[in-house]
């Protein structure tokens, strides 16, 4: 079976005054789309996991464990690490942990999550 691991931030973790993300995003509105996100999933025959991290040092040490735990097609890193230009570090830590701990996973990125399945479809096909 396909697994897909969806790293993103702890939704009550994000700076929703940031000018950087969208307008009107919430923590309510990232649960939504990740529960959307899991569903869409499943229905194209992927077993999904979310390893949602705190931006600080724990994040890596975080992902690695779960990257430890299964072995995953692809890894979709979320808006909220990748957009606000404060997480660059964290983002690059999170790629390099990534590459090191699943080399042949495919790496996606998704613009909201709810359109993470759409993210996964770009590098590897429905089941």
């Amino acid at each position: 079976m396909t697994r897909v691991l969806l790293v993103g931030l702890e939704p009550h973790a994000v700076d929703y005054s940031d000018p950087s993300l969208p307008p009107g995003m919430t923590a309510e509105k990232i649960s939504a789309g990740l529960q959307v996100a899991l569903r869409q999933m499943k229905d194209r025959g992927w077993e999904a996991d979310t390893c949602l991290v705190q931006p600080d040092a724990t994040a890596v040490s975080m992902v690695e464990r779960q990257l430890a735990g299964k072995s995953y097609d692809c890894v979709v890193i979320g808006g909220g690490v990748r957009v606000p230009p404060r997480n660059l570090v964290l983002f690059e830590a999170l790629v390099n942990a990534i590459h090191r701990a699943a080399p042949r996973a495919a790496i996606a990125f998704n613009s909201r999550p709810e359109d993470s399945a759409d993210a996964v479809s770009r590098w590897l096909p429905s089941a």
